[in-house]
Parts: C-alpha cells; structure tokens; sequence
C-alpha cells in the first residue's frame, strides 16, 4: 500500500511538473487578450446559442486573442525591445491572470441574460442558465485543440527553416519554413480532409436523394410532374422534387378557404437523375410546362431551390392561395448537397442550372402573344435566390421584361442585393434599405415595406423579403474591422438591443449564426413565415381582390399549417426538414 501511495505520488509530482512546464510556456499577453475575446463571445448576437455552440465559439474566439498575443510577443522580440524584469513580469502576470478571471466570470454570469434579450425578441421562452460549466469545459476543449494544431503548424514551419538554414540566411529560412508550412498543411486538409469528406457526404446525400419515400405516393394528377404521362419520370424527381410536387394546397383546399372557384395548381420538378446536363433538363422542363399547359395559367414561376433541391412550402403554399390556384411552377435541381457545402465545392452549378432554364422558359414565354401568356415571376430562397439573381440579365429583357421576382433571405454575396443595398436611399436602415423611389426594387420584413402600399409600381417588380436577424443575409467578412450598417439606429425588430460590435469577435459569432440561421422560430433568422410570404406575393403579383380580413383569414390558416409542419421537423419527411437547404 505504501509503495502504490509513493507510486502515485510521483505521478502525480511529475503531472504537475509537466502541466507546470506548459503553463509557463502560455503566452501572458496572449491569456489577456484571449480573455477579453472569450468574454466578448459571450455576449449577444442574431441568434440564440446553446451550451455546446457557445463554448466552441468562446473557445475559438479565445485561441484568436491568444494567437495575436503570440504574434504580439513574437514582434517585440524581434524587434529586440527591451523586456521587463523578472519579479515585475511575475508580479504582472499574477495581476492579468486575476483580473483575467474576474472579467470572465462575470461575463459567464451575465452571459443568461445576453440569450435572454435575443429569446426576448424572438417571442421565446427565457433561459435560466446559460450553463456556464458546460461552456468553459467545450471551450477549453476548443482552445486546446486549436492550440496543438497551432504548435504542430510551428513544429513543422521551424523544422522545414531549420533545413533551409543550412543554404539560406536565417530570416530568408523562416520565410521559407513557414511558407512551406502553410502549403503542406493546407494540401493535406484540402487533399485529403475536405476530398474525402467531400467524396463521402455527395455520396451520403446522392443516395439519400434517389431513395423512394412510401409515405409520400406518386401524384395522380396529370398536372404535377411525376404524374400520369409526365415527361418526368417520379424516381427522376428526387427527393426534394417528389416533396415539393406531392405537396401544396388542391384546388378543393383552395376553394374552401377563398369560397371561390380554384384551379388545380400545376407544379413541374426536374431532378438531376432526369438528364445529363443542365441544358437538358432545363429543355425537359419546358416540354413538361408544355404538356400541363402550364403557359396558359395566368402566373407561370420560375423557382431555383437551395442546394439540396428543397422549396419553401411557405412561399409557393402562399401565391397558389393568392390566385385561387391558377398558378404553375417549374424548379430545376442542380445538386445533392446543402446549400454551403454546394456554394463550396460547386459554384458555378447552381448559377449555370438557373440560367438555363430561365434561358429555355424565357424563350418560348416570349414567343407567346402578350395578351394570353401568363405573368411570369422568379423566386429563390437563401442560395436560390442568389442563383435566381445571376440568372437574368437586365439588359436583355428591356424590349420584353418579366414581371418581377420575390428573393427572400438573399446570401450576402448575392451581387444585385448587394448593389441595391448599398446604394439604398441616406437613412434608410441597411436591414430594410429603400430604394429610389421604390419603383424598381423593395424591401419587406416582418412589418412589410417601408413604402406606402399605394405607392405606385414599374413594370417589373422585385421584392427582398428579408429578416433583420438573419445571419446567412447580413454576414460580412468586413465585420471582423468595422462595425456593421445594420447596428446602426434604428435596429430592426427582431435584433437584440445589448448587441454590440467588437473587432473579430463578431464576425466569428455571425459565421456560427449562419450555421444556426434556421435554428429559431418561424418568422425569424431564416426561417420565412407564409404570412410574411403572403404580403411579400402580393406586392409583387398585384394581387387586389383580396380583402384585408381575407388575407388575414389566409395567413392564419398557413401559419397554422405550417406550424405543426415545423415542430414535427425532427422526422426524416418534415416538409421543413431541409430549410435552408
């Protein structure tokens, strides 16, 4: 027994010797400043954060401030300026490291009610923790890692300047190390991480894709793809186009609520399996509206979908009830991937399949008397709409222009939003910019437009349905410097009042609020509501012969539909399982 206690003793002895020995090696400048970012992590941004996001941002943003003190450090020694004595850098550090704790503590402490203002805005249930424990160990686990992967970069840059020493001068040599370092580990993680796991997750979501969902019966309607003599066969549609085709109100439906008459709307999907090329399947789909008669409906939309094929419910839901069902729809997949990873790895493909067919649509819609073709509108959600953006091209259609586009939760680097928004009215606020005189592009939210509703229209109307709170439209890389336009007063509705810019901080905690956009309630983030949708269609469609308690009655209903739709979203068959995209 005595020697097992000497035994753990020693072990115990050199544990603190070593965890001792790395302490002393932590850079005290890069502690104080990883301090300060972690505590400015915890405090507010779009959306709110659980324990486990919370603590992987803190931690990031912790190695970020311990990394520029490093760097800090290292310029000072090469600068060879003169260092503090011994007893007064000890004495130093004692005093960083206890005002380093205090600061995060009572940031921990107030981090609660930091969610609590975004939950408040957001119409959700308050939080009594923000699990504090929880958040510093994920942190911790977080910078750590961080942390070897930062040691292992310099093992290998002061290896590699170590060889080159040997030929070289040694500044020339660290150059050297370092650049040699950086192109080894990024072809390792491109090469073979972001390869594999590329190759991996097409092949999850392509098998995915081609699987036949039993709870969702092939149409029997001659008029949605998929159908009874469709060009389209149904196992061609994919998944998100036999969603989006077996889905949507009937006409019967339509008729009920609206105690009108109602056409049986038509909604035309052509997958990636259907043809080679995106050409092809572009030409495909116009034979498709052909035999449907889709061109004789009086409101004909083009729709490019988010990465994986998904369509809001919402959206196309809302304008099929708006015109009684004399509506067609035609979308085009151009990937099995979610939106990011297909922005990633495919750029071009979502731009090319949108232009392709609007191209063939555009074409032979313009060969039609104008008299008796139907308005013809574009509608894109999140990675859509900025695939629906670089679609068209305004200048040729100046002799013969469309009729206009609905673009909710545009990406912030869709170029057309991004030039629209900059160059919005002086105070108008850049989450809900005007535009001119409003004739050519508005903005709606939560609360509609900024201008009148009578406020007379071009030919061609484009409408933003944009939330304030949604982070995949108003991230900016840029935020890592400067403080965003959107922060400046007045803020928008559904932005927390405690949210405050602070240098790279923010742009790391709207990166991950990009990832958790679609985290919160209907109605907010990116998540679009269908009664939102409603007012947005009816700007754009001119829509006037509903009353104002007709649309009220009709955005109940669809928020009362959709509703249950989105709480039951944890199946594998939720209509908003993949919202987003």
């Amino acid at each position: 027994m005595q020697q097992e206690r000497r035994r753990a003793a020693r072990i115990a002895a050199r544990a603190a010797g070593f965890l001792r020995q790395r302490a002393r090696g932590l850079s005290g400048v890069g502690l104080a400043l990883g301090t300060l970012l972690f505590a400015a992590a915890l405090t507010p941004t779009l959306v709110p954060r659980t324990s486990l996001t919370q603590g992987a941002l803190a931690g990031a943003c912790f190695a970020a401030g311990y990394g520029l003190g490093v760097a800090w450090r290292w310029l000072w020694a090469y600068l060879e300026l003169p260092e503090p004595a011994e007893r007064a850098r000890r004495i130093a550090n004692g005093l960083v490291a206890t005002s380093c704790l205090s600061i995060a503590v009572i940031f921990l402490w107030r981090a609660a009610e930091w969610q609590n203002s975004i939950r408040a805005v957001m119409a959700m249930e308050p939080v009594t923790s923000a699990h504090p424990f929880q958040v510093c160990a994920v942190a911790l686990v977080t910078f750590a890692t961080l942390l070897a992967l930062a040691r292992l970069f310099g093992l290998a840059a002061g290896f590699m300047a170590g060889r080159a020493g040997r030929f070289v001068p040694r500044r020339i040599a660290t150059m050297v190390g370092v650049s040699v370092a950086v192109v080894l580990f990024w072809s390792v993680a491109n090469g073979v991480f972001f390869r594999a796991a590329f190759h991996l997750l097409d092949a999850s979501f392509r098998e995915r894709d081609a699987l036949l969902e039993p709870e969702r019966p092939q149409p029997v309607e001659p008029a949605r793809a998929g159908g009874p003599g469709s060009l389209v066969r149904w196992g061609e549609l994919g998944r998100a186009g036999r969603e989006f085709v077996a889905s949507g109100p009937r006409a019967a439906e339509i008729g009920a609520l609206t105690a009108r008459p109602a056409a049986e709307p038509i909604r035309v999907y052509v997958g990636l399996r259907a043809a080679d090329t995106a050409q092809e399947r572009a030409r495909l789909a116009v034979a498709e509206l052909k035999r449907v008669g889709a061109f004789d409906r009086s409101i004909l939309v083009v729709i490019t979908p988010t990465g994986t094929g998904w369509i809001d419910p919402s959206a196309m839901n809302a304008v099929e009830y708006l015109h009684h069902g004399d509506v067609a729809s035609v979308a085009l997949q151009y990937s099995y991937l979610s939106s990011p990873l297909s922005l990633l790895v495919q750029p071009e493909y979502g731009s090319d399949a949108a232009r392709a067919l609007f191209a063939e649509v555009y074409g032979y819609w313009t060969t039609l008397p104008r008299e008796r073709r139907p308005r013809l509108y574009l509608h894109g959600l999140s990675l859509g709409a900025m695939h629906s953006e670089s679609s068209v091209e305004l200048f040729e259609m100046i002799g013969d222009p469309i009729n206009g586009a609905l673009w909710s939760g545009p990406p912030f680097g869709s170029r057309f939003w991004r030039l629209v928004t900059d160059g919005r009215n002086p105070g108008s606020p850049a989450w809900l910019p005007e535009f001119r005189d409003g004739r050519f592009v508005r903005f709606m939210n939560q609360d509609g437009a900024r201008e009148p509703a009578d406020a007379p229209w071009g030919p061609m109307r484009i409408v933003y349905l944009q939330y304030a709170s949604d982070a995949v439209t108003f991230f900016d890389y840029r935020d890592s410097y400067r403080s965003p336009a959107w922060l400046q007063a007045p803020r928008g509705p559904d932005v927390s009042p405690q949210l405050h810019w602070y240098p790279l901080v923010t742009a790391l905690q709207l990166a991950l609020d990009m990832a958790m956009a679609t985290k919160p309630p209907m109605g907010y983030g990116h998540v679009y509501a269908p009664q939102h949708y409603v007012d947005a269609w009816a700007a754009v469609t001119d829509v006037r012969d509903w009353s104002q308690e007709a649309l009220a009655t009709l955005k109940r209903h669809l928020a009362k539909t959709a509703g249950p739709a989105l709480e039951d979203d944890g199946s594998d068959e939720g209509a908003y399982r993949n919202r987003g995209g």
